[in-house]
């Protein structure tokens, strides 16, 4: 063994000594794993990557060694790294697992991995697999106990916590050899069903839910199957690999509903499980990911994952995703977040049936980042320029056109709208929030929806969305400011971009106008203030300027204004 091969093992064998130095030597061991009986341990998993110098060992893999190949001055050969580094490594974290596995510190099972430099690049292998058996069959004890009194049998919400530790256990193969797809979506649907009334709750548990089973999909099941390339940019790529064909029936379940009725399931139902949740309950852009996963499982050869992507999941009553009458038709498909709407006779009573199509859609869950699909002669659009002309926008343009739909668009403008959603039709820059169009076209109807807009912007992810400037626009075109409109008007401006300018300026030469202003800002913050004036006077040293060529009452207002904005 070389010098330097052996400085280089020391230096590792000395972080690892250091990292369990350092996690021994805390005294909040016990403490962590008594919040659930779900928790064996604390650590399941270390790592090493070697650096001359600054080798780190840790509990996560953060990608530290982007980059770091080039600037390493030893590089192994991956027979070295597998007969000389691995053996007399594991020899140390064995016999640091003697002293420490029985205790809180050490999980059920406990991965050790490494990545090292070679002259073929950085070599990332898997150098230890740990199975404490005794500390296994409690765990399984536990989830058993667990799933028959909280879950099958229990009738009170359960703790978020629990769901972190039960949702990737029920996954895990170490845990669970034999996979019983059916019974372990019937306790993700159990989990669902207790904490129903905690909303906030309720949508913890399923992204925690929606999160252990991407992670099983990716490194799990696909891989099976698939050629994975990892990207950390973009999606991964997968490309079937040759002959790989399911290994067993292709179950017809229905996702989410009378799971306790199937007798035998594959683990493709949990793939499409996981398909369908993404796509009802996460946020829009995690939708591809859902998409992704049918197409996948229809390449497999499942035949319940082609249905899906050309009927739908099957998560809703057929009535509620198909209805023609003499006025309209309509179809949703929840797979694609799709409402289909052909108007049969234009008027009133077609947009009122096919608007409360959608509202009952939204109610039971469906995707609030849908989109429409119109087949309709009337092409109307809102008077707002710069605004997607998509059949989404053209559909509430027309029913705008009915003052007797009006409370019903209204009534549908606030089961849609929700922060961080964005209609399926729109991207970039001109991305809307669901229940844009019917709230900005409400809102330039009359002053008695000033309330509705003023919710609407309250929830407007200003980060991914412009549209909001050109509604503000034609907000101001048209009422001005006005004792009433200036409160929905600062609302607005606190969610406008640094690119919205308005002709407002004028109007506020009036002292009674800047009175109205600056109660409205008195209690914000001040980046806030400053976000509100800007479009309007520019920068806080113009309104400052203002200031001071201004005098009186006027000049008063418009200094304490600049005082508001921090100038």
């Amino acid at each position: 063994m070389t010098a330097a091969l052996e400085q280089a093992l020391e230096e590792m064998i000395q972080a690892i000594h250091e990292w369990f130095d350092e996690q021994t030597a805390r005294t909040d061991l016990e403490q962590t794993i008594q919040r659930t009986k779900l928790q064996m341990g604390i650590f399941d998993d270390i790592f090493v990557l070697y650096k001359p110098g600054r080798t780190i060992v840790d509990s996560l893999d953060m990608g530290w060694d982007e980059g770091s190949l080039s600037t390493q001055t030893i590089r192994f050969t991956e027979e070295m790294v597998r007969t000389e580094i691995q053996p007399r490594l594991v020899e140390v974290v064995q016999e640091k697992l003697a002293e420490w596995a029985d205790t809180p510190l050490i999980d059920y099972r406990f991965t050790f991995r490494g990545k090292f430099p070679t002259r073929d690049g950085m070599l990332k292998l898997t150098l230890l697999e740990y199975i404490n058996e005794e500390k296994r069959q409690r765990l399984l004890e536990r989830i058993r106990t667990y799933t028959e009194q909280k879950l099958e049998n229990g009738v009170y919400p359960t703790k978020p916590l629990e769901t972190t530790f039960l949702a990737k256990y029920l996954l895990d193969p170490v845990l669970f050899p034999s996979m019983d797809a059916a019974w372990i979506i019937r306790q993700y649907e159990r989990i669902q069903t207790l904490n129903r009334e905690r909303k906030d709750a309720l949508a913890e548990h399923r992204h925690t839910i929606i999160y252990a089973l991407t992670l099983w999909a990716e490194r799990q099941f696909l891989p099976q199957y698939f050629d994975v390339q990892i990207s950390d940019y973009r999606e991964n790529e997968y490309t079937l690999k040759s002959g790989q064909k399911l290994d067993g029936q292709d179950k017809d379940i229905e996702i989410g509903m009378n799971q306790d009725q199937a007798e035998d399931s594959h683990p493709i139902d949990l793939l499409l499980y996981a398909a369908v949740m993404i796509l009802r309950f996460e946020p829009s852009y995690s939708k591809p990911r859902g998409l992704k996963f049918l197409e996948l499982a229809k390449q497999l050869g499942s035949e319940q994952a082609e249905r899906m992507l050309t009927e739908g999941s099957g998560t809703y009553k057929p009535e509620d995703t198909y209805v023609k009458t003499e006025q309209v038709e309509c179809q949703a498909n929840d797979v694609f977040a799709r409402i289909t709407i052909q108007i049969h006779q234009e008027g009133p009573g077609a947009y009122q049936q096919a608007i409360a199509f959608i509202i009952r859609l939204l109610e039971q869950g469906f995707s609030k980042g849908y989109h429409i699909k119109l087949k309709s002669k009337v092409k109307q659009y809102l008077p707002i320029k710069g605004l997607v002309k998509s059949d989404t926008h053209r559909f509430f343009a027309n029913a705008l056109e009915y003052p007797e739909l009006h409370s019903f668009l209204e009534q549908y403008a606030r089961a849609a709208i929700q922060e961080f959603e964005f209609y399926a039709d729109t991207e970039g820059e001109k991305s809307g929030m669901p229940g844009s169009y019917a709230a900005f076209g409400l809102g330039l109807t009359s002053e008695q929806y000033f309330p509705l807009i003023h919710d609407y912007m309250g929830q407007v992810d200003d980060e991914h969305q412009m549209i909001q400037d050109k509604f503000i626009v034609a907000f101001a075109d048209k009422y001005g400011v006005t004792a009433d409109s200036v409160s929905v008007l600062v609302q607005s401006l606190r969610r406008s971009t640094d690119g919205l300018k308005l002709k407002l300026l004028p109007e506020f030469e009036q002292d009674e106008k800047l009175e109205w202003l600056l109660e409205q800002v008195q209690e914000l913050e001040s980046y806030d203030v400053q976000r509100v004036l800007y479009p309007i006077f520019g920068k806080v040293e113009k309104l400052v300027a203002l200031a001071r060529k201004a005098e009186g009452k006027r000049k008063e207002s418009l200094l304490r204004l600049a005082q508001a904005a921090g100038g």
